[in-house]
């Protein structure tokens, strides 16, 4: 068995795992492969392991894989900020935006767009200076605000936990992305709960059990995992 399906393997039952401890089915999680850095030959082999969710962070990372891999049945997602002058480049190119964290970048994304787009809202709950995003108190006038637009379509919030945050301080982040959520969806009467993409190799397990839809993970899918 090769070190990628014994890493997915892995996973998934960590997935699952983390489900059953707060009652989730673990359909409710879409695991996303982040292919930074990785070869063809990676994605090729988790492309035939089942998985068709599959994202990078910067554009041109993205546009590369995209063209060695045209396959309609893959859901191409952009995860990292986006520059507005990068825009036109990608916009028409993915499924979903997950780092809308500004809002001058909605009228550039709104202006490039050829066909609705699924996007979600970048939250810095931590409050990190280094963390693009609007800050907690900022994401109700935002989503209020993205509704002005015709092609911006807000399913979701994302957020990323700090590098070095202990596990206490991981859940409390996590939590925090989830209760924004729920104001939202409170306020402006949403029939749908929006979607939460939180969560990476290193703390992913801590996100589904605050409510992650969405997980991105790059590295442990791919390397042998240390002792």
């Amino acid at each position: 068995m090769s070190i990628i399906k014994q890493n997915v393997s892995r996973i998934m039952n960590l997935v699952a795992s983390s489900c059953n401890q707060v009652h989730r089915l673990s359909t409710e999680v879409c695991p996303i492969v982040v292919t930074k850095n990785r070869t063809a030959r990676e994605v090729q082999e988790m492309y035939d392991l089942g998985f068709r969710h599959f994202a990078e962070n910067r554009v041109e990372k993205l546009l590369e894989p995209q063209e060695q891999f045209p396959q309609e049945d893959i859901i191409w997602h952009l995860i990292g900020p986006l520059q507005k002058r990068k825009v036109k480049q990608v916009i028409n190119r993915i499924d979903l935006f997950h780092a809308i964290d500004r809002l001058s970048i909605m009228d550039e994304i709104e202006k490039r767009l050829e066909h609705p787009l699924d996007c979600m809202l970048e939250i810095n709950v931590s409050g990190e200076e280094s963390k693009h995003g609007f800050t907690p108190e900022e994401a109700l006038d935002a989503y209020r605000t993205s509704k002005q637009y015709e092609k911006i379509r807000i399913v979701g919030l994302m957020t990323m936990a700090p590098f070095d945050a202990s596990d206490e301080e991981i859940r409390f982040f996590f939590s925090r992305l989830a209760q924004i959520a729920k104001t939202i969806e409170k306020e402006e009467g949403l029939e749908a709960p929006l979607y939460l993409s939180m969560g990476m190799s290193g703390d992913f397990e801590a996100a589904i059990e605050c409510g992650a839809t969405h997980i991105r993970i790059g590295t442990s899918w791919f390397e042998r995992e240390e002792d």
